[in-house]
């Protein structure tokens, strides 16, 4: 790279970095992360011709890491989506509510926060995050009108709703900022999440935020139905809009069609309408699936379409190594947001569609979902089009690519643009568990350049911790002590923690009592041999050693590995496939090895394969499941008798 190559990088990099701050972004994450690291690599060979305007060289105004974390007290989920009746209706028959009723109100299209009050004052707010863990906006929070300070309710609880900008203060928040030449908001959404995420509150004062509650996480309510517990929350002074229902479900259409004629009148965008059982203890009862709760959906309004030219096609590499192509457009006004970007999800996709760059296309959006290409108008082509090559090689690293068919995957453990995610599951319990090097931490030694692969982990000294925010005398050593132990590990555990693909816990004990510390020189015939192993995990492996072997030799210099094949006894369980479902007095992890230690195998749902059910407290679908089928059912206390014996 030279030096004014260099340079123009350092003008994109503030360029993309302002915009960010201003809640206008002009590039993914991914392509930022990248865009520093090319700085970076020059900088650390040239450390002479360092300019001052580097990102690198002052504190960038983001925004995201100088907010302090606060975990929900209940977890935030997210909705399944149902684009349509026969959608809606599979919906209600899965969660057999076809006799229930329902609370209908719309899904506004701005940012989740959740409010924490305690003896009748705002404790903390907090955004979604993950779910789990959220950024602390509570200054910010502070600021905005339509959020009490206080309420006439001395328990604690948490309000649930969503921050959103009108339309017509979007408006005048772009035409005060196209007057001063700044760049404008893409859409109220991002800048109502933006604002509610400034470092400065008089920024989020001015944005003149709404907040609408449509919910509550932890709290001592003894209310029935969930329309007693909103009625409840917006008599404590939180705003209410006016489409608000009980309904059954021969009712949930009209609605739907009365709320998208009412759409374009509402002063906040909608995205849709969420649809809700009413009755408490029946949503109980229902629970929750891994991302979503099975008592509630979002009925999404149609998508709306435009017409626009595919003029490129960029190549992101994921967290987890997938090579994937976004296509670039010529910018196009969908419902008020401009798009310029399109997911094409993978190669076989432009196949399918036999897309070439240069091709006049169809895109829908639809809400907040991404917007896709949904026709190729082949008949207006011209001669300026040009093929999308599938890649051979990392657009990151350059290192070959695994193509099995529909993924493209880098493997290469040394790729910047997959090396933090691989850190974080390299530590994580599942792995090597090393305890007290979370996903925060690691995060943060990743971005202080203390860390770059799994392997530095074993490098790290008392002097990379000092400084940093949070960490004392004893907290750094107990990390260091952890990272030491971690050393003495099973092969299997290290092998499932080099993360190839297609390769888990259960594969990686495979690999490793059948070829024990050679596996890495094993070829595709070894590996296809081996018992439940398809062409795809063979070739998966193959490929991961190849392009691997070096570093997994450098890891044997470091760790003390061991490999003790466990043999199995003849057992009761041994060959049977258990799941389990339900409260148990152990983690759920605890019975999945001890059942791994006689031979049995565990599934995450009830089929006719299945032998027994493991079932604790507060048991739902699986358990009723399990009758139907005949499949044996075992308390906790059955269990552990049958198992001893």
């Amino acid at each position: 790279m030279s030096y004014d190559e260099y340079l123009k990088l350092v003008k994109l990099a503030n360029d993309w970095m302002w915009a960010y701050y201003y809640d206008t972004p002009l590039a993914t994450d991914s392509e930022y992360d990248e865009l520093i690291r090319q700085i970076k690599a020059y900088e650390e060979q040239n450390k002479d011709k360092i300019d001052p305007n580097s990102p690198t060289q002052k504190v960038a105004p983001t925004i995201q890491d100088d907010f302090k974390k606060i975990k929900h007290q209940k977890r935030m989920w997210s909705m399944e989506d149902v684009f349509d009746d026969a959608e809606l209706l599979a919906w209600a028959n899965r969660a057999k509510a076809l006799d229930e009723e329902f609370f209908i109100e719309p899904k506004f299209d701005g940012a989740s926060l959740n409010l924490t009050y305690e003896n009748g004052k705002l404790k903390s707010a907090a955004t979604r995050g993950d779910g789990e863990i959220g950024e602390d906006v509570t200054l910010n929070a502070m600021v905005i009108d339509s959020i009490p300070k206080t309420i006439p309710y001395l328990d604690m609880i948490e309000i649930r709703g969503e921050v959103v900008i009108f339309k017509d203060d979007f408006e005048k928040i772009n035409q005060s900022r196209k007057e001063q030449n700044q760049s404008l908001f893409s859409n109220p959404r991002n800048a109502a999440s933006g604002s509610l995420r400034q470092l400065d509150t008089s920024i989020t004062r001015q944005r003149n935020l709404k907040f609408f509650p449509w919910g509550v996480g932890q709290n001592n309510l003894t209310y029935q139905k969930h329309s007693e517990i909103m009625e409840f929350v917006r008599s404590l002074g939180f705003l209410v809009d006016d489409f608000c229902h009980k309904a059954k479900f021969d009712d949930i259409k009209n609605l739907y069609e009365s709320l998208s004629k009412q759409r374009e009148n509402k002063p906040m965008m909608l995205d849709g309408m969420v649809v809700r059982i009413d009755d408490i203890k029946k949503c109980e009862e229902l629970g929750y699936t891994v991302k979503f709760p099975r008592f509630m959906a979002a009925f999404k309004f149609k998508a709306i379409e435009a017409t626009t030219k595919l003029i490129g096609v960029n190549i992101q590499v994921g967290r987890t190594g997938v090579l994937t192509p976004v296509g670039v457009l010529e910018p196009v006004m969908i419902d008020g947001v401009r798009v310029s970007n399109v997911t094409l999800h993978n190669f076989d996709e432009i196949q399918r569609l036999e897309l070439m760059i240069g091709d006049i296309v169809g895109v829908v959006r639809s809400g907040d979902v991404i917007p896709k290409i949904t026709s190729v108008f082949k008949d207006r082509r011209d001669n300026n089009l040009s093929p999308i090559l599938r890649p051979t090689a990392c657009v990151n690293c350059g290192e070959e690519v695994l193509d099995d068919g529909t993924r493209i995957i880098c493997q290469n453990l040394k790729c910047s643009a997959k090396a933090m995610q691989s850190i974080i599951y390299f530590a994580s319990k599942k792995c090597l568990n090393i305890d007290g090097l979370g996903e925060n931490i690691i995060k943060l030694l990743f971005n202080e350049n203390k860390i770059k692969s799994p392997k530095d982990i074993f490098s790290l000294t008392y002097d990379d911790f000092v400084g940093l925010e949070g960490f004392k005398d004893k907290k750094i050593n107990n990390i260091l002590s952890a990272i030491q132990e971690a050393k003495n590990c099973e092969l299997s555990s290290f092998i499932n923690a080099l993360g190839c693909e297609h390769i888990g816990e259960v594969a990686a004990k495979k690999i490793a009592s059948s070829f024990g510390f050679d596996w890495l020189y094993k070829t595709y015939d070894d590996f296809i041999s081996l018992d439940g192993f398809g062409e795809q995990m063979a070739k998966s492996l193959m490929e991961f050693c190849h392009v691997n072997k070096d570093l997994i030799l450098e890891f044997y210099e470091v760790l003390s590995l061991t490999n003790e094949i466990t043999q199995i006894k003849e057992h009761l369980f041994n060959a049977k496939t258990f799941v389990i479902t339900g409260t148990l007095s152990r983690p759920r992890d605890e019975f999945v090895k001890l059942l791994e230690g006689v031979g049995a195998k565990t599934s995450g749902s009830v089929s006719k394969k299945t032998d027994y059910l493991l079932c604790g407290e507060d048991a739902g679908s699986k358990l009723e499941k399990a009758k139907t089928l005949g499949v044996k059912i075992l308390s906790e206390d059955e269990f552990q008798a049958l198992y001893e014996s």
